[in-house]
């Protein structure tokens, strides 16, 4: 090679290198954040003709409410591709879905990048079962929606208008309960709602035996709580007093082994009613005196007369109520230790008088 053309090599490289160097040290173009992200997908999905086809020729509507996802948790702090990866570039990539079902199905696993912990419980809950099947069950986005998504529980009175849209018959039912009227009254935080007896995302099947002999400890989340009863002047004992019962005890014994779907005791349900709870008060209530022997006939189809008056209720035994049962109690209470306590006397002083003996 000459000198000059060795030169001109020289210099290139010492160029390139420069070149190189300087590069490097550029800092990379800015990312865009979740709300400028946001902003160019809706420039697209804000129009209300913009949909997807599916294979078995229904179609889905792809516009996104801007109000309605400005008010989402998850605006400014998640970028649409976060959830929707892939999609980054426009036009988007083809994607075929056979249905709306598979569509829907594809969103599960968007949502447990971030909620990891409740789509487990979820991947154990019913409604994952019944999906697994083939059968119709809701996915994250049909309880929490897609783009607007609030804070859950807030009002409460959503959750059961979400649940609703499945469970209408139901709905309907609690709407009409004691449950349900104290929800849309002065008081609603003091009202159970779905959830709070079924759980959110790990619901079991409610008729299982599992499910039924934990029914005593969900209602004493509640009933068991003073401070909550007393405005409605209901006793925060109902659950202990059933406990101590024979039918309390048997579910106590049961819950550890539970399988199946064999009844083996009566749960508050069987007396009180489900969805359809009434004041104990009220025409038509399943524990009023005049219908009470009816409830016991579900389980114990022989009882007649006065079967009913055998069971003290949720009352604890006093000279007012029950007053057989009371004096009772309390002489046993008397007799038991001092029979134990006689016992123990006499074997310590046989104990010392064999001791003085020797």
């Amino acid at each position: 090679m000459s000198p000059r053309r060795h030169r001109l090599a020289l210099a290139a490289t010492l160029l390139t290198a420069m070149f190189a160097a300087t590069s490097y040290g550029l800092p990379e173009p800015p990312k865009e954040s979740p709300s400028e992200e946001a902003e160019g997908c809706l420039g697209c999905h804000e129009d209300p003709s913009i949909e997807v086809a599916f294979a078995d020729g229904t179609r889905r509507t792809l516009q996104v409410d801007r109000n309605a996802f400005a008010q989402s948790v998850h605006s400014g702090k998640v970028a649409c591709s976060e959830c929707h990866p892939g999609f980054q570039e426009v036009p988007h990539p083809e994607r075929r879905f056979a249905s709306e079902d598979e569509f829907r199905n594809g969103m599960r696993q968007a949502c447990q990048t971030c909620h990891f912990q409740n789509y487990s419980r979820y991947m154990d809950g019913v409604h994952h079962r019944v999906a697994k099947e083939g059968g119709p069950a809701p996915s994250c986005v049909d309880c929490h929606d897609a783009h607007a998504v609030t804070p859950p529980g807030k009002p409460r009175s959503r959750v059961s208008d979400t649940c609703s849209t499945c469970h209408s018959d139901v709905a309907e039912a609690w709407a009409k309960s004691v449950h349900g009227r104290l929800a849309s009254g002065p008081k609603p935080d003091d009202a159970p709602v779905c959830t709070d007896c079924h759980r959110s995302h790990d619901i079991q099947d409610p008729k299982t035996q599992a499910f039924l002999l934990r029914t005593p400890e969900t209602c004493a989340k509640c009933h068991a709580d003073a401070e909550r009863m007393k405005p409605y002047g209901l006793s925060a004992s109902v659950v202990s007093t059933y406990l101590s019962d024979f039918h309390g005890m048997t579910a106590s014994l049961e819950a550890p082994h539970a399988e199946g779907t064999n009844r083996v005791t009566a749960v508050c349900i069987d007396c009180h009613g489900f969805h359809d709870i009434t004041k104990v008060d009220e025409p038509g209530s399943k524990v009023m005196k005049e219908n009470l022997l009816k409830t016991c006939q579900q389980c114990h189809p022989d009882a007649a007369g006065d079967f009913p008056s055998a069971w003290l209720s949720h009352f604890e035994p006093s000279l007012t109520r029950a007053p057989l049962v009371y004096l009772t109690k309390q002489f046993y209470t008397l007799l038991i230790p001092f029979i134990i306590g006689g016992l123990v006397l006499q074997i310590l002083l046989h104990f010392w008088r064999v001791v003085v003996n020797r």
